[in-house]
């Protein structure tokens, strides 16, 4: 496949701490921080051509300071938003003349790079993808008062995950259309959606996992140890 992929990467929220006062990113795996093991993930993708990350300014020096000596692929450091979907238009400015973007949680440390190119290959046929695994459990919505409402069909019920691909100029019209409503959105293939393109699912692995809660650390290095195993 002969394309080039801009990687934006927003890391400005901390969200849950993991029981520390470091933001998530940043909390230590393995002598690398979370950041830079998702980071080394997407190097190894030869498409890549730039990698934006987009933080908080009091964090901005530090981050920089990550990856002064990396000259390829491209890594830029940003101020990002007070909300992810400022902080991914932020560095939508820097995606440069890419094909694709990709969009990545920033402590979503074990993406593969098969994983990522079957992806890209979905976007370019598409116009907008993201992997994602189908629900092993059975899902139920449940209302405000607790109750259950209705069972979900589980053959139709997927758990998205990242990276979320698109052509350049889907992401650029999605972002325009939703700063003209004003609305705000929890991923970016949402944001897609609602501005009236298809999204195509790619089936991804649940051990693309986001490390979110303070056990997700204990499930990381065990994978770290022994990648054989996994």
């Amino acid at each position: 496949m002969r394309f080039t992929l801009t990687v934006i990467i927003p890391a400005a929220g901390s969200g849950t701490r993991m029981e520390s006062d470091v933001p998530k990113p940043f909390i230590k795996l393995h002598q690398k921080t979370i950041l830079e093991h998702t980071v080394n993930a997407f190097k190894q993708v030869k498409q890549v051509s730039r990698i934006v990350i987009a933080v908080s300014g009091d964090s901005l020096q530090h981050v920089t300071s990550m990856f002064t000596e990396q000259t390829e692929p491209e890594i830029l450091c940003i101020e990002g938003g007070s909300e992810r979907q400022h902080s991914v238009y932020n560095a939508l400015h820097y995606a440069g003349d890419a094909d694709l973007v990709a969009v990545h949680d920033a402590v979503r440390p074990f993406v593969t790079g098969a994983d990522i190119l079957a992806c890209c290959e979905a976007a370019l046929n598409t116009g907008a993808a993201l992997l994602a695994v189908k629900a092993a459990d059975t899902v139920k919505i449940v209302g405000k008062t607790g109750l259950v409402v209705s069972t979900a069909d589980r053959d139709t019920v997927w758990l998205a995950q990242t990276p979320q691909i698109f052509k350049r100029p889907v992401l650029e019209k999605a972002f325009q259309q939703a700063g003209s409503s004003g609305k705000m959105f929890t991923d970016d293939a949402s944001l897609v959606e609602d501005a009236g393109f298809p999204v195509r699912v790619v089936p991804g692995d649940p051990r693309n996992f986001k490390l979110t809660y303070p056990r997700d650390m204990e499930r990381a290095k065990y994978m770290m140890e022994r990648p054989w195993q996994n």
